[in-house]
């Protein structure tokens, strides 16, 4: 099997911010424009998302099976 790849990650760190935004429930559809601009940008600049997997935000296990 292989690892997540760059736009996975983007896409994995892009919901779990848009999720957790505020106006997310009075805002549905800015949330998911929020979370396709968020992804592209960190797909454009992969090392700003590095920077925050194994944070808070993403755990660096996020891809790995629940056993």
């Amino acid at each position: 099997m292989r690892g997540p790849t760059d736009a996975d990650w983007a896409e994995a760190i892009a919901l779990r911010i848009s999720d957790e935004w505020s106006g997310k429930s009075d805002f549905p559809e800015d949330a998911e424009s929020l979370r396709n601009v968020l992804a592209r940008l960190f797909i454009a600049h992969p090392l700003s998302m590095i920077e925050l997997i194994g944070t808070g935000i993403i755990e660096e296990d996020y891809f790995e099976p629940l056993n």
